[in-house]
């Protein structure tokens, strides 16, 4: 069984459901909470999967994009007068609505991107090697709610 460990970060972010048929088409916020698993099947040198630094230097800035910002539908009637008001602060999620569902399937994608290319840097105080991977992120909404996304297995 590969060692497991999970970096916890909050981001507070906004979102509009524009397929939703109650409140939830209209701008609301939440404090989300964002669960990020990385395994290997050894320890490092310094008996971890990696330092937990590594992933958060590695994701600043995508929760830097996220903190405060407005995630929208791109085909929601008022993505691009929201774009247009609030610029990079608004961002847009392709032809669907950026449920919480959605939100962990991002966080996901971009945090292996990012990742892999910290990965490839050099010199690094806090390496991370090849055969750390993210397994699953889990972002919740609310204290008694949250979405998993696990990739289809790869096997």
């Amino acid at each position: 069984m590969p060692y497991r460990i999970c970096k916890t970060i909050e981001v507070e972010s906004g979102h509009m459901l524009s397929k939703h048929p109650d409140k939830c088409q209209f701008p609301h916020g939440h404090t989300r909470r964002v669960e990020i698993v990385l395994e290997a099947e050894e320890l490092d040198a310094n008996d971890m999967v990696c330092d937990f630094k590594v992933v958060k230097a590695a994701i600043g800035e995508l929760l830097a994009s996220l903190d405060h910002a407005m995630c929208m539908n791109t085909e929601d009637p008022a993505f691009l007068e929201f774009r247009e008001r609030y610029g990079d602060r608004v961002i847009g999620f392709p032809c669907e609505d950026p449920t919480t569902e959605v939100m962990a399937r991002y966080v996901y994608d971009e945090t292996k991107r990012r990742l892999t290319e910290y990965q490839k840097q050099k010199d690094c105080r806090f390496p991370l090697r090849e055969e750390v991977r993210i397994t699953s992120v889990k972002a919740w909404e609310t204290s008694s709610s949250w979405a998993e996304y696990l990739p289809p297995s790869e096997g």
